[in-house]
């Protein structure tokens, strides 16, 4: 798995503060461990502060402004939860424009947790078949998505998991759609 990833860059977008700081960390090492280049995506520069829960835990640096960058720089997206991280990030329309972009582009996309809640935002998950932390089903199934309950959830290219007991499948799914490489062909668009 060393070299899966390389030469691929993978956009983590995070607002300034309240994601979860393992669901942050976890993937962004496992998409380096595979050789790939994340790069941390925010709405503001500076860094982010991340949080253990409800306690705030360390803060990152931020690599690029959502406002920056556009998804044709990157070759997949994350977005780590966190109940304030998803929540903010919704509200911000450049956010929004550029996660929407990504599945316009049918390009690799992981969200876990309560991260999903961006994805209503961008309206990309009507007819897709998903996960995340159960408080969302409702909000998903009223969005268009057909929402399960299992450790880890693949539909064409786009990566669902519930909770941080989940990482390490959500990391290893994550790495292996974009490493696969047929997204462009198999991914629905929005």
């Amino acid at each position: 798995m060393a070299n899966t990833l390389s030469g691929k860059r993978v956009a983590f977008v995070v607002a300034p503060e309240g994601t979860e700081q393992v669901e942050l960390t976890e993937p962004w090492k496992a998409v380096q461990d595979a050789g790939g280049q994340p790069e941390l995506v925010s709405t503001s520069p500076g860094s982010i502060q991340a949080f253990n829960h409800l306690d705030k835990a360390d803060t990152f640096p931020v690599d690029k402004v959502v406002t920056d960058v556009s998804p044709d720089d990157f070759d997949a997206l994350v977005l780590p939860g966190g109940v304030a991280n998803p929540d903010f990030l919704r509200t911000d329309p450049d956010a929004v424009r550029f996660v929407r972009g990504f599945f316009s582009q049918q390009k690799p996309v992981a969200a876990i947790c309560h991260a999903p809640w961006t994805l209503i935002e961008a309206d990309v998950v009507r007819g897709r078949r998903m996960t995340s932390w159960p408080s969302l089903q409702t909000d998903l199934r009223n969005a268009g998505a057909e929402w399960v309950d299992e450790e880890v959830v693949t539909d064409s290219g786009f990566v669902t998991s519930r909770k941080p007991d989940d990482l390490p499948a959500f990391c290893g799914k994550l790495v292996e759609e974009i490493a696969e490489g047929k997204h462009r062909a198999q991914a629905k668009s929005v």
